[in-house]
């Protein structure tokens, strides 16, 4: 099967086409100068944590056996190749939206980036003392001599320079990682110029080791391998296996040597034999690497170059409430994150805390935050005499580290932690709080479709109910109930639960309306995903399409699924919006013959969601809730400013209208408003 066929296109090859839409992103003059140096900065970490982890995936498909190898749809081969051009490609539009666009932007607001080659005689006299003060005790430093075939060890994502000493002699040199890396030099006037710490060393470089023939000093970055491999998750103590594993990501295969791409040809093979890579690891970038430190670009002038912040708004109506259990006994409450506010949540779990008739507060933690003031809200209850269980998924990529230290910080304390299923992982986002109210037992609950996170609650927008509707919370209680290991399957009529009854429920609902497309009767599915790739829900979403159903999607990130072709998708229409908030909420709308259903939760609908993991949804049963959710969710249909048509192609078109509307812009507007 070709890797973009006319049934499905290939998952890696799509997500390449969403990090596509945020260099578009950089690239659009609409956007605030500093904003469009963000997107790059975005840009390039997605980049660095596909080849850390997707394409660490395609290569262990090739140590497979071959006679496994050729029973796959995927060709690694072929797909590395294919990945490989399209990084490429994307790279030139790259180099070319930075030197020709941002470079001439900002030098139109009074700020230079300067090379070493150009320094001016008070600057190299700045650079000398500033390396003297500030790096030179910290390089780390390797000379590799021509007849040595010894490899040298990079360490994974970290800045290197490399030159031929001697004409024989490879030196590899650390750029330190805790220094800035964008020096601003000193000035008196209104104009300011500003050089990457890398300039600042290989001027010192060069003169440290000028009597030593140096050639020029090229920079280099790894990535690595950051699978953790953990032997049989079935057996043993698997939190001390994740914990004795994190280590293996510094020293993991290499997935990708970015080089310079002036570096000449013998410095190059030099450098790749002693880094043991191969020709498929090389890709060439520009004279600097590590983009996503551009988060920390400095504006060193007085003019306003980014947008303005976006303040999160209380919520218009639990602002009115001194009790917060008062407010979500009254009626189902919604928070939209980030334009409202992250507090309520917070204050939630802190009433919780501190309030003697709760007995009992529950939850699941899969990202949470280094600082965090849910988990010392948690804390504080488990001083108070609350029972506290807390979920910690340990298998969180990346969050591993940081969710272990809060287990062990809340285990400590009197919690009742427990860490990850071998397996299984545990992405659901929920909440539940038992409070003694009149003599008898009364559950409050929360189902988000976001992680219980402070930071990222700025910048992903993500939908979170407070209920506790009877229906809902018995369920969710059940869910618990599997976490702590009391009973195996949870049984629910309301809520859906992978790996148990969402897939099952999902293609009922597409059934339905394809039911009722061949009755006649009004059919539609709407969905806002950040990932589709699931082959049998996209194969029931083309019968859908094949009987009448009309099929509209938001999908932000990876989508396999492949519109507008005859007797299989004609029915299908596809937008991505990628703008200043990561668009994270998951929502499922049904037609349902005219009184519509629709569902908020945690699992996208891949392969991995609907059967390796526990995730939790909801359905939305209170009609103001309803109301708001769809009104956001018509926004973002409508956008036609920063929306994207997926079509077969994945070109990232975008649409075409004569009307205007930016939904996250309307989205703000529409709450502030209330």
């Amino acid at each position: 099967m070709a890797l973009i066929s006319n049934k499905y296109y290939n998952r890696d090859l799509s997500w390449l086409r969403f990090n596509h839409r945020v260099l578009q992103e950089a690239a659009d003059r609409n956007n605030s100068l500093y904003d469009r140096i963000k997107f790059l900065a975005i840009f390039s970490s997605n980049l660095d944590e596909f080849f850390k982890v997707r394409v660490s995936d395609i290569r262990k498909i090739k140590n497979l056996d071959k006679s496994l190898r050729k029973k796959l749809i995927t060709k690694p081969n072929k797909l590395l190749k294919q990945i490989k051009k399209q990084v490429h490609l994307q790279q030139e539009e790259f180099g070319n939206i930075y030197t020709n666009d941002i470079l001439n932007e900002l030098k139109n607001e009074g700020i230079k980036l300067i090379a070493c080659e150009s320094f001016s005689e008070s600057q190299k006299k700045f650079a000398k003392v500033y390396f003297e003060k500030h790096l030179k005790n910290e390089l780390v430093t390797t000379i590799n001599n021509i007849s040595n075939r010894e490899s040298v060890f990079i360490e994974n994502e970290q800045l290197y320079l490399t030159a031929f000493v001697n004409n024989k002699e490879l030196l590899v040199v650390k750029i330190p990682s805790d220094t800035p890396r964008f020096i601003v030099f000193p000035t008196k006037g209104s104009s300011f110029d500003i050089t990457f710490v890398d300039d600042i060393l290989k001027y010192n470089l060069a003169e440290l080791y000028a009597e030593k023939k140096t050639s020029d000093f090229y920079a280099i970055k790894i990535s690595r391998d950051a699978e953790l491999y953990i032997e049989n998750e079935y057996s043993g103590d698997l939190l001390t296996k994740i914990k004795n594993s994190l280590g293996n990501r510094d020293t993991g295969q290499v997935t990708r040597l970015l080089i310079d791409e002036r570096m000449p040809t013998e410095l190059l093979e030099r450098t790749q034999q002693i880094l043991d890579a191969n020709e498929t690891d090389i890709l060439y970038g520009g004279k600097y690497h590590n983009f996503k430190d551009f988060f920390g670009f400095p504006n060193p002038t007085n003019k306003k170059l980014s947008e303005d912040s976006i303040e999160p708004i209380p919520h218009p109506e639990l602002r009115n409430y001194t009790s917060i259990f008062k407010a979500i006994a009254q009626k189902d409450r919604l928070l939209y994150y980030p334009y409202e506010s992250f507090e309520d949540i917070l204050r939630l779990v802190e009433q919780a805390a501190g309030d003697k008739n709760v007995t009992k507060i529950k939850v699941t933690l899969y990202r949470v935050a280094k600082k965090s003031r849910l988990a010392e809200a948690l804390l504080k209850a488990t001083q108070n005499g609350k029972e506290v269980f807390v979920f910690i998924e340990t298998k969180a990529r990346f969050d591993e580290e940081n969710n272990i230290r809060w287990g062990k910080i809340l285990e400590e304390n009197g919690a009742k932690v427990r860490y990850s299923y071998p397996g299984i992982k545990v992405h659901s986002k929920i909440l539940l709080v038992e409070r003694i109210e009149n003599e008898s037992t009364k559950h409050y609950s929360y189902i988000s479709t976001g992680n219980f996170n402070e930071k990222t609650a700025k910048i992903y927008t993500d939908f979170g109910l407070m209920t506790a509707n009877k229906k809902i919370t018995s369920e969710l209680n059940q869910v618990f109930q599997l976490l702590e290991g009391t009973i195996i399957v949870p049984k629910t009529k309301k809520l859906l639960v992978s790996p148990f009854s969402t897939r099952n429920t999902f293609e009922k609902l597409i059934g339905k309306e394809i039911d009722n497309a061949k009755e006649g009767k009004e059919a539609y599915i709407i969905l806002k995903l950040n990932s589709l790739q699931d082959y049998k829900m996209i194969d029931l979403l083309y019968n859908a399409s094949n009987a009448g159903v009309n099929i509209r999607l938001l999908v932000r990130g990876i989508c396999c699924l492949v519109p507008g072709i005859k007797d299989q998708s004609e029915n299908i229409y596809i937008t991505s919006i990628v703008d200043r908030f990561l668009e994270h909420s998951r929502v499922y709308i049904f037609a349902n013959g005219g009184d519509e259903k629709m569902f908020i939760g945690s699992a996208d609908w891949m392969t991995r969601n609907l059967d390796h993991r526990i995730e939790v949804i909801t359905p939305i049963l209170d009609q103001d809730v309803f109301l708001k959710i769809r009104k956001m969710i018509q926004l973002q249909l409508d956008d036609t400013i920063k929306a994207r048509i997926i079509n077969a192609e994945q070109d990232n078109a975008y649409v075409n209208s004569t009307k205007s509307v930016r939904a996250q812009i309307a989205t703000l507007s529409a709450i502030t408003q209330k």
